[in-house]
Order: structure tokens, then C-alpha cells, then sequence
């Protein structure tokens, strides 16, 4: 457990900056990341120097020195005005995460002003998440209609196929829900949704999507400043009304790339845990118990492996080493899972597994959309094992292309050979409220009875199905 330092203490106590530091972004780590985090336990114990991408950074590997950042806020604040070396001027000009880590949002903000943000974000996202609210039982319809439009577009080329499930499915779906969220007038919705995609894969095209997203978004804002709707942006204005439209527009990208990159990823390592031999997630979900899925999936492959990053106030002991006021700690939750005081303690052989997992954080942050995250997944890995019968892998699972980040840990690709169930409207989409018929082949999925407009974003998922 962390603590402040008293005289004597054992700990080890050397600058961050003249250690030896051993890179954690490697091939190693993408491939195989728990032997990286158990070669760093061996050598360091439950907390690591490491380089991260060219900047000495802590790196928290254990549960019980994690949980003790994460609850304790006010000695392990977040707000990158605590970085140390940030303030000094030492970190790298072109340091590839400095983009994502300078956007002042709920994720990363800190001091005062975080408690009455963070209680906005609450409040505007509560219709949604409380399953008594109207709004969360007609998100729950359009989550389920999204999913059929999808299903049924990625299996026109035949009743029986392939697909990549990741490019076709699990990324799409919740950036369509987080449109409905977002409340975007006409169709302006799909090219935003598509600049959201190119910023999360970071090509070379993700800064002019980024500048293109902002702008669309502080668009939406001022719209709903002059005429509110059923929607976040209006919920959050309302519940904090001295929100600017930069700042609005920054906390809409929040969401958007929460909603998005999390819960595309948490639908896909779904997938893979049920269809490929993980016992108790299949009994879980034969059950009928899909939410006890969602959180087999989330503990046992956490889609956020790494938090980001915190800066202890004051001098402080964590694991065996003294952490200097300032320096930047992550914490790990795939690491933290990993940890024998935390895995030796979890039985997979129970009907209800441990919800003392760390997938959605701890504390007073955690994280604010987890029920709509687990909703969004349960409904779309619900669909998908409904409506695709004898679904499975076309690559054994230890041969499945991922790819890892400083924070998020994903698919690259699914690929899944498929046959359609006979039932093409499965009961679970009466019981969402869904009344939509199934598409003629060749034509757009029908919305309320009229043909889906031609977007970038669905002439893009339509050219996937062509190019097979």
C-alpha cells in the first residue's frame, strides 16, 4: 500500500529519470503482455520504472497497489498540471501521446473543477443508464436495430460467409449509438463518426480528422445551446450550464471515443471468449446470464489496460519503491489482474464471478458510462450469437492479430466464418421494441421505414462486403 514517507523508510529511493528503464511499447508487449508484466513483477515488484515511448514513467503491475491509487484521489490526483517534468519543460515536443493527453476533458482533468463536472457527466447520462428511464428502454431498441441493419449488411454476399466481426461489427455499432447519444441533426452524424474511427487508429490522417471532429462537434454544441433536445450534450448543458462550446465540444469527443474504442473492443473479446473454448463464459451466456459474460470478459481481458496517468502529491512509498512528488504513474489493469493476490483469489468455476475486478476503475472516477458500455455490448454479442448460427473463429485464437496501446488493448482484425440462423428477426428484438423488417438483398437496411441514406460510413461498411 502506498504511504507517505517517514524517516528510515526501506524503500527504494532513485530518481525516475537516472534509472534503467526497460521500453513496456514492444513486441513482446503486443503479442504477449503478461509475460512482459510478469518479467517486471520478478525484477521490480508490484510497481516498474519503464519507458513509455521515450518517457520514464511508474507503471502500478499490483491489485492492491493499484486499488490504493485509484480510491485514494487526493494523494494521487489526476490533471496534467501535477506532472513534474510536464511543468519543467522536459518532456519530448514530438512525444507521441502528448496530442491524446492535452485535451482537458473529464478523463484527465483534475483539481477542483473535476467534482462538478464529473457530477454533470452523471446526471446527463443517467436517462440512458437507468433501465426505468423511457430513454434508456428507446436506446436500448436502437442499440438492437443497429445491430440487426449491421448483421444484415455484412451477410448479404450469402447466407453463409465470412466477415471481419472487428471492422464490420464491433467498431461500427457503438459509434452509432454514440450518434443517438450525441443527437446530431440530418446525416452530419456518419462523416464525424468516420473521423472518430481515423483518429483512434492514428494513421496519417488522424490530425486533419481530429481537427475535423472538434469542429463538427463545437458545431453540435452551439446547436444544442440554442435548441436543446432528448440527448447528452443537452442533458450535460442543462446540468452544467457554464460550459463553453470548446469545452463542450472537448467532452462529446470524450464520449464519442469511449463509447467507441472500449465497447468495439469489449464486443470482440466477447466473441472470442464465448465461440472460442472459454468454458465459463459460454455456460454464462447458454444461461441466458449475458451480463455475467460482459463481466467475465472485462476482468479477464480488460479493453483499458492502462489508466491514465496520476501524480502523487507528495513523496510517497508504493510496492518497494518511493514515488517522488510529481513523477507520472499509470496503473495497469491488465498487470493488476494478473497479480497472484488478485487471480489466485478469483474461481472460474463459480456461477457469478468477482465484481472486485479493476476493468472500470475504482474510486470516485470510475468509469461514468460503464452500464452503458456493458449495455451496448451485451445487446450486440446477444445479436450476433442470435442471428449467426455455427459462428467461428477462422484463425485459432492464439493466431488472432492484435494490437496494443499505451492504453487500449484490441483486435486488429476478427475474422469469423458464419452461417445465418433461420430466424431473422430473433424474439430478443421484439422484447427491445423492435418492429423493423429485415432489408430486400442489395438495398440499405430500413430506420423507421425508410432506406438508410448512403453515408461515408455505411458506403464504407457496404465496400467491405464487395471487396469479399
Amino acid at each position: 500500500m502506498g504511504s507517505q514517507l517517514s524517516k528510515g523508510s526501506a524503500a527504494r529511493h532513485e530518481p525516475l529519470e537516472s534509472m534503467s528503464l526497460e521500453p513496456l511499447m514492444t513486441r513482446d508487449y503486443e503479442s504477449r503482455p503478461e509475460l512482459v508484466y510478469e518479467r517486471l513483477r520478478r525484477t521490480h515488484g508490484p510497481v516498474a520504472p519503464v519507458d513509455l515511448l521515450g518517457v520514464p514513467v511508474w507503471l502500478v503491475l499490483g491489485y492492491k497497489e493499484a486499488l490504493e491509487v485509484l480510491q485514494n484521489d487526493s494523494a494521487w490526483p489526476k490533471g496534467l498540471e501535477n506532472w513534474r517534468a510536464r511543468e519543467e519543460g522536459r518532456l519530448p515536443e514530438d512525444w507521441p501521446l502528448a496530442p491524446s493527453l492535452d485535451v482537458n476533458h473529464i478523463l484527465i482533468q483534475g483539481g477542483a473543477d473535476y467534482p462538478s463536472l464529473r457530477g454533470a457527466w452523471d446526471a446527463a447520462l443517467r436517462p440512458f443508464q437507468d433501465p426505468r428511464q423511457p430513454q434508456a428502454r428507446q436506446l436500448r431498441a436502437k442499440i438492437a436495430r443497429d445491430a440487426d441493419e449491421l448483421i444484415t449488411l455484412l451477410s448479404q454476399g450469402g447466407r453463409s460467409g465470412w466477415a471481419d466481426l472487428s471492422a464490420q461489427f464491433s467498431r461500427p455499432l457503438p459509434l452509432m449509438v454514440a450518434s443517438h447519444l450525441l443527437g446530431f441533426p440530418g446525416s452530419q452524424h456518419d462523416d464525424a463518426l468516420m473521423d472518430m474511427w481515423r483518429v483512434l487508429d492514428a494513421g496519417p490522417d488522424a490530425g486533419p480528422a481530429l481537427e475535423r471532429l472538434l469542429a463538427a462537434l463545437a458545431e453540435l454544441g452551439a446547436h444544442k445551446m440554442k435548441e436543446p433536445g432528448d440527448d447528452f450534450p443537452s442533458y450535460l448543458l442543462a446540468a452544467h450550464p457554464g460550459l463553453g462550446v470548446e469545452e463542450l465540444s472537448r467532452e462529446l469527443m470524450m464520449l464519442l471515443g469511449m463509447t467507441s474504442d472500449h465497447v468495439g473492443i469489449l464486443i470482440s473479446n466477447a466473441v472470442v471468449e464465448v465461440i472460442g473454448g472459454n468454458s465459463p463464459a459460454r455456460a454464462s451466456l447458454s444461461a441466458g446470464m449475458i451480463r455475467e459474460t460482459m463481466n467475465r470478459v472485462v476482468m479477464q481481458k480488460p479493453p483499458l489496460v492502462n489508466f491514465v496517468p496520476r501524480f502523487p502529491l507528495t513523496d510517497t512509498q508504493l510496492g518497494d519503491y518511493t514515488i517522488a512528488a510529481g513523477d507520472p504513474v499509470w496503473v495497469s489493469v491488465g498487470a493488476a489482474h494478473a497479480d497472484p493476490a488478485f487471480s489466485d483469489n478469483v474461481c472460474p468455476a463459480q456461477t457469478i464471478s468477482t465484481r472486485a475486478h479493476l476493468a472500470w476503475g475504482a474510486g470516485p472516477r470510475q468509469c461514468p458510462a460503464r452500464e452503458l458500455a456493458t449495455t451496448t455490448a451485451s445487446i450486440g454479442v446477444s445479436r450476433l450469437l442470435e442471428r449467426l448460427s455455427g459462428l467461428e473463429l477462422s484463425l485459432p485464437v492464439d493466431q488472432l492479430p492484435w494490437r496494443s496501446s499505451p492504453f487500449m488493448r484490441g483486435l486488429r482484425s476478427l475474422p469469423v466464418r458464419y452461417t445465418l440462423a433461420d430466424t431473422p428477426v430473433p424474439p430478443a428484438a421484439e422484447a427491445a421494441g423492435l418492429a423493423a423488417v429485415p432489408p430486400r438483398p442489395g438495398h440499405p437496411p430500413t430506420v423507421d421505414g425508410a432506406e438508410r441514406p448512403r453515408s461515408s460510413l455505411w458506403r464504407y461498411l457496404a465496400g467491405l462486403v464487395r471487396g469479399r
